[in-house]
């Protein structure tokens, strides 16, 4: 059974997608949720919604991404292991299948330790491979995790992550083509800062057949100062921030703007690479910012698909 979301049919139909992040407030305002839906309805395929990113109280993916239904949107539910029992993952897909989302995200989930409830109990009852599974479970096959049936099956496009800049390096195709044995329909990398690494990886993916079997988007991150450029580079573990980066926002007159033309020609430089299918824009706490992106980098309008 296939999801029929948005981001699938772009997907499929050979048009290279375009995926963008709303990030939930930490407060029960549905309006901030509204304001960016406004903002960039229109400039995406799909709009993922994060799961208390970081470890970090906020709206509930689930809620932010039925807001997003109702205004006309494809969201991308995110869903961490860090939280919830197996119990509670396969009801929130039940209610997310029932609101109208059709793509989700299977994660493991930050530490507690980062967030503001250190002291949190976490719950890893599943990590993300065995989410991707049950998902594709009760999609595929109408099952439970237990192997009991369901009546309605969640139609969903099953989307994972991949970090490219982990260490050990040459483990990291190796996940990913398990995460794509488990049911991944797409894939969507950790934020690219160092494209040569992000070649070699996609080599390793290529050698392994994976480009075929699921669909790759790059993830791009626009840094708005050369102070946070420098500030990930030395403290930030798996963002490796490339030397070229923070010299030329650190040399840049206007810094937002060359944030902006360095995500272009990111975009540029993927869409050259075999077996990488669209991108993921992640403009953290920026969201204004992607209508000028995707403009610039040739991406707007985009792709309308048939409903049937």
């Amino acid at each position: 059974m296939k999801s029929g979301s948005n981001l699938e049919k772009v997907l499929k139909a050979g048009h290279f997608a375009v995926c963008t992040e709303i990030g939930p407030p930490k407060s029960c305002d549905a309006e901030v949720i509204k304001r960016h839906s406004e903002t960039l309805n229109g400039y995406a395929d799909a709009y993922n919604v994060t799961d208390n990113q970081t470890a970090i109280v906020r709206l509930s993916s689930l809620a932010a991404s039925s807001i997003l239904v109702t205004q006309g949107l494809d969201p991308v539910l995110q869903m961490t292991c860090r939280d919830r029992n197996r119990i509670g993952l396969q009801s929130d897909l039940l209610g997310a299948a029932a609101l109208g989302i059709k793509n989700v995200l299977c994660l493991t989930g930050d530490h507690q330790s980062f967030g503001n409830h250190p002291e949190a109990k976490n719950v890893y009852d599943l990590d993300s491979i065995q989410l991707i599974h049950t998902v594709r479970q009760m999609r595929d096959e109408g099952r439970f995790l237990c192997g009991e049936e369901m009546k309605v099956r969640p139609a969903m496009f099953i989307g994972c992550v991949a970090n490219p800049f982990a260490d050990p390096f040459e483990f990291r195709a190796i996940r990913l083509e398990k995460k794509v044995a488990a049911g991944a329909d797409f894939v969507q990398t950790q934020a690219i800062l160092d494209m040569e690494r992000f070649e070699r990886f996609m080599e390793k993916v290529r050698e392994r057949g994976l480009h075929e079997r699921t669909y790759i988007l790059a993830g791009l991150m626009p840094i708005k100062s050369a102070r946070m450029a420098r500030y990930m580079q030395k403290n930030v573990a798996g963002m490796m921030v490339s030397e070229e980066i923070c010299q030329r926002l650190e040399k840049a007159e206007e810094v937002k703007a060359e944030a902006v033309e360095l995500v272009v020609e990111q975009i540029h430089q993927v869409r050259q690479i075999k077996g990488v299918a669209g991108v993921h824009l992640m403009a953290v706490a920026w969201e204004e910012i992607i209508p000028m992106i995707v403009q610039k980098a040739g991406l707007y309008p985009r792709p309308e698909c048939d409903e049937s």
